[in-house]
């Protein structure tokens, strides 16, 4: 099933494990889930009252204003 969510972290998380630092993503563009890749990097520039989708390729499109029988909570 497909979603669409609104993402409101675009840095990863940091984890200190053992001595090790890990990093779990937060963005949810990560190829590498649940690390992160860098790829909240492709987020800058983002306006905080859209929406966007990312393509395989990482280019970012903005979604539709609206959109009709979807729940928004």
């Amino acid at each position: 099933m497909a979603r669409i969510v609104k993402r409101t972290f675009q840095e990863p998380y940091k984890l200190s494990i053992g001595g090790e630092d890990k990093y779990l993503c937060r963005c949810g563009l990560s190829k590498s889930q649940p690390f992160c890749d860098g790829s909240h990097k492709l987020t800058q520039g983002e306006d905080k009252s859209k929406l966007y989708w990312y393509d395989g390729e990482g280019k970012r499109h903005e979604c539709p204003d609206s959109f009709p029988g979807i729940r928004i909570y």
